[in-house]
């Protein structure tokens, strides 16, 4: 079975999985890009997860204006349709919360923490096939958690008994999709993925890194984020 098949039976367990859990106030609305945007997503694993990849960049979980329109994590809108060549339609998810209405393609918002982790790629390897030979993009946890209001409700706030069982989930996913890929590096996308990682993936050979998270809340992330990146990667002798 190829790799692509491999993270599609994968991703398919994953969202059976997560599919029967349920969680209470003050979360109101959950997404799960999985399944509604599945077509774009089965698109991003067959062009670009069928190859053994040295390097697997780990995101939290989807961003409103990226993945949870497009399917594809950190999925800016024209990163996703440019850059890495995908489009497909998009369903809407069983409950659409008003101030975050799934629009696919067609959304007009720009989710900068994908526009700065693509753009970062395209600088330095150009093409998606150039930075796809030995890189990997996932995220640990595929839902969007929203309160009543529409805020964002993160996934380490979500209460612990209902937590639980998701994380044991989302840990699962992880060790199938490095297994998979044969990853020697995870790269946490913030200290959220990367504390996952370590103890997702505690008892095997994999070597576990962190970068800043590109998110325009850090302050940190809005003073030349790709330079620190770039900084990052190159102690962990990773990027030269």
């Amino acid at each position: 079975m190829k790799k692509a098949e491999q993270l599609e039976k994968a991703a398919l367990e994953l969202i059976e999985g997560v599919a029967r859990l349920t969680f209470s106030l003050p979360i109101a609305v959950v997404y799960n890009p999985l399944e509604y945007a599945w077509e774009s997503y089965r698109k991003y694993l067959e062009y670009y997860g069928n190859s053994q990849k040295k390097i697997l960049f780990l995101g939290m979980n989807p961003g409103p204006w990226g993945m949870a329109q497009t399917g594809i994590p950190f999925g800016e809108i024209q990163a996703v349709h440019y850059w890495l060549n995908i489009t497909a339609r998009v369903k809407k998810p069983a409950i659409e919360h008003p101030k975050r209405p799934i629009t696919g393609f067609d959304c007009k918002k720009s989710e900068v923490s994908g526009r700065r982790l693509w753009g970062l790629f395209k600088d330095k390897f150009g093409t998606a096939e150039n930075f796809f030979t030995a890189h990997y993009v996932a995220n640990y946890c595929p839902l969007v958690f929203m309160e009543e209001s529409g805020r964002n409700h993160t996934p380490d706030k979500i209460k612990k008994d209902e937590r639980m069982p998701l994380l044991s989930l989302c840990d699962r996913h992880l060790r199938q999709t490095a297994e998979i890929l044969e990853a020697e590096w995870i790269i946490g996308i913030g200290g959220f993925a990367a504390k996952s990682a370590e103890q997702a993936l505690s008892d095997t050979s994999v070597k576990i890194g962190q970068i800043l998270h590109p998110s325009p809340a850090s302050p940190a992330a809005n003073r030349d984020w790709a330079g620190k990146v770039f900084e990052q990667l190159h102690e962990l002798a990773l990027w030269d």
